[in-house]
């Protein structure tokens, strides 16, 4: 099933993507893959956004949710990117980072939210590679930011006409006969 299909069946609204907070771009298109820069969750209906430690002010249950909102978020750099989540070939990498208290030991639960989401969404071409690591600090102290690479989907005539154009026999005759003349 397409993943913009999917998407409406999970009754998703994807946001308007944020600005970056500083001095980088949201996503670098690299051949055919795409980097995200790293995402954190949106702010509330207070225009705050989350701040603090899980295993502290947050439980892996609501760590879990941030690191879902932050894949929203992804999914939105994605489409703004792309044009359409369809084509995102495969999701390559995830990397999530956890602002957590030093004891904490389930970062990988926390950010199974986002991995649990890119798979509902994009099926087997959203299982990935993935690193959950807890932090010290995170910036503005958001609990969770998630950064990602998706391999896309290359569409054969931008591929045709971004080749070199290859020379025509006609051409490469001439060029040796001029060549021979100077001989």
């Amino acid at each position: 099933m397409s993943a913009e299909k999917r998407l409406k069946e999970l009754d998703l609204q994807l946001p308007a993507v944020t600005p970056p907070v500083a001095n980088y771009v949201n996503a670098v298109r690299a051949g055919n893959l795409l980097f995200l820069a790293g995402k954190g969750g949106r702010a509330g209906a207070d225009g705050k956004r989350p701040q603090g430690k899980i295993g502290r002010e947050y439980t892996v249950e609501q760590g879990y949710q941030q690191a879902r909102d932050t894949g929203v978020e992804l999914l939105s750099v994605m489409r703004h990117e792309l044009g359409s989540l369809d084509r995102v070939k495969r999701v390559v990498k995830v990397l999530g980072m956890v602002n957590a208290v030093p004891e904490f030991q389930d970062h990988p639960k926390v950010i199974n939210g986002c991995s649990d989401l890119f798979v509902e969404v994009f099926g087997d071409k959203g299982r990935h590679a993935r690193s959950a690591v807890g932090m010290g600090s995170l910036p503005m102290q958001i609990p969770v930011e998630i950064e990602c690479i998706v391999e896309i989907a290359v569409d054969a005539r931008a591929q045709r006409s971004s080749a070199t154009p290859r020379r025509r026999p006609a051409a490469r005759s001439a060029a040796r006969a001029r060549r021979r003349a100077r001989r």
